[in-house]
């Protein structure tokens, strides 16, 4: 259910937003709900769920799924994957976040010398 006073639209545009169905999620990424739940009882994912119970995943989720879905296919056992996916999107963050700092400290530094 979409939040309060969000608009459809809004939602079409929400990485976040849970539009997919485990069926047409299991669909989009070539595999089977098995390995969606899989990746669910490894922590990798945890989709949200609808008023009736059925799990719902986000684009974001689905990104994710497929990175695993690539290790997987490529040998690496799916704990592994999982746990290889959560590192890299730390990474990720933490590179991030760094920009960002940096960002912060050169727009400080070039105020003080100004």
């Amino acid at each position: 259910m979409p939040p309060a006073g969000s608009r459809p639209v809004d939602n079409l545009d929400d990485d976040d937003y849970p539009a997919y169905t485990m069926g047409r999620a299991a669909e989009m990424l070539g595999t089977t709900p098995a390995f969606l739940r899989a990746l669910g009882d490894h922590r990798l994912i945890t989709p949200l769920r609808s008023e009736g119970g059925h799990r719902r995943y986000s684009r974001y989720q689905l990104r994710i799924a497929a990175r695993a879905r690539e290790l997987v296919d490529q040998g690496t056992a799916i704990e592994a994957a999982c746990r290889i996916v959560i590192l890299e999107d730390q990474l990720e963050e933490a590179r991030r976040i760094n920009d960002e700092l940096r960002s912060r400290d050169r727009e400080s530094a070039s105020k003080t010398t100004a």
